[in-house]
């Protein structure tokens, strides 16, 4: 979607619905996922650190959606090489906590989900340094202080992605530290 703005393309709508569809699909296996979590007696971790985990994916789908709604209400229509990079950024982050999830079942995979959580921190960590370059960046430039100030609305969006993902990891450590 990000890098898809400025390109003379008609799919931008099309892609924030399917953000959006996506979103409303992650409630529906968040809703789903907690009503097991209620239904079973026993689970291979913590019911807590279940719950709270499925909380923080959701978090992520809920700050996807809102980055893909801010396209629209800020009238978005160009991207910049720091949107590109925090939404690259993004997409790595979440492409390694999907790794991680997936390594949590495993026990034999237990180093590796860790080593997909250290990544997403370092990945957070370049994120805030693009944060503040874009945010130095437009206030230095002389131009139209509304375009800036939607800018600054939509980038912030952007790393609260990564600020979420920086959360996911950060249980799914603990689940890690707790369960060896």
């Amino acid at each position: 979607l990000v890098n898809n703005l400025g390109t003379n393309s008609n799919e931008t709508g099309e892609l924030v619905k399917e953000v959006d569809l996506n979103e409303q699909s992650g409630d529906k296996i968040m809703a789903e996922l907690t009503a097991l979590l209620h239904k079973s007696f026993i689970t291979p971790i913590s019911r807590d650190d279940i719950h709270t985990l499925i909380i923080e994916m959701d978090n992520i789908l809920d700050g996807l959606d809102d980055v893909a709604t801010a396209v629209g209400m800020y009238h978005i229509k160009d991207s910049t090489p720091e949107a590109r990079e925090l939404a690259s950024l993004g997409a790595d982050a979440c492409q390694r906590l999907n790794r991680a999830v997936i390594a949590l079942a495993d026990k034999e995979r237990r180093q590796d989900a860790m080593t997909y959580c250290q990544e997403v921190d370092a990945i957070e960590s370049k994120a805030d340094k693009v944060f503040k370059k874009a945010i130095t960046r437009l206030f230095q430039e002389q131009g139209d202080l509304w375009a800036a100030m939607k800018l600054k609305e939509f980038y912030l969006l952007q790393e609260n992605v990564l600020d979420y993902c920086e959360e996911a990891a950060k249980t799914i450590e603990a689940i890690l530290i707790e369960n060896a």
